[in-house]
């Protein structure tokens, strides 16, 4: 069983900045303290609209990070060519509408097969590890994997909207969508919607490499501060690994 890991997405710290126009909280300092409180990486995702994170953020971020950058982005021409001339460690392809408040649902990999499969090339021949962002799908993981992607990204959205009547059904979706994308070589990661009352069950998956958790550790952070927010979280994942762990030796 891997270690899981977790990406700190950052970009409602810039949305705070932008709310008034400052240049405070900064998202660079914040990544610092992200990594220190045990942040595994830095999630940011560079919008065609830039509401949030910007362009001079990503740069600065390239720079100065210890870890490593997950740089969510649209597959477009300019977000490729951004990407490959700022080369970060890692890129997750993302659907993108302008007028969504967030992220709402998985690429449809099957019917733009073309288009990210050039997108992937043109990312990993830069050096980028490209995860493609998708739902819990047969028939998007076998697409992702024709791609040539090496990691894919699970949306939780509907799992973390769900009822507590369906949230049972949406977590075995997930399971066994996991499950389906790692016999057929993908590594698998995990985000959206995430929060400190429904990781546990998500972060138990032993297929899961990697969860990517933005929103529900900022607001905590507003709270009880970035450290505390990240260190309660990591500490969730863990000891939902460590059991899921002793269950499978028991």
């Amino acid at each position: 069983m891997t270690d899981l890991r977790l990406g700190v997405n950052i970009d409602h710290i810039a949305t705070l900045r932008n709310a008034r126009g400052t240049n405070y909280p900064d998202p660079i300092f914040a990544a610092g303290i992200a990594e220190q409180a045990g942040a595994d990486g830095i999630t940011v995702h560079l919008r065609e609209d830039r509401r949030h994170i910007t362009d001079p953020d990503v740069e600065l971020l390239r720079k100065t990070i210890g870890t490593r950058m997950n740089l969510e982005m649209a597959v477009t021409k300019e977000m490729i060519d951004n990407a490959c001339q700022l080369k970060p460690h890692f890129c997750c392809l993302v659907p993108e509408n302008r007028q969504e408040i967030t992220t709402e649902g998985g690429l449809n990999v099957v019917d733009q097969l073309e288009t990210i499969t050039a997108a992937v090339k043109r990312l990993s021949a830069v050096g980028i590890q490209v995860s493609l962002f998708i739902d819990a799908d047969n028939d998007q993981i076998e697409a992702a994997v024709k791609t040539g992607a090496p990691y894919i990204e699970i949306h939780t959205g509907a799992y973390a909207d769900a009822t507590e009547l369906d949230r049972d059904n949406e977590l075995e979706r997930i399971t066994k969508a996991a499950r389906y994308a790692t016999a057929q070589g993908l590594k698998v990661n995990a985000g959206h919607g995430l929060h400190y009352h429904n990781v546990k069950p998500i972060a138990a998956l032993p297929e899961i490499h990697e969860l990517n958790i933005g929103h529900a550790i900022i607001s905590r952070a507003v709270i009880t501060g970035l450290d505390a927010a990240i260190r309660d979280m990591k500490q969730l994942m863990r000891e939902a690994r460590h059991c899921s762990t002793a269950n499978s030796r028991s």
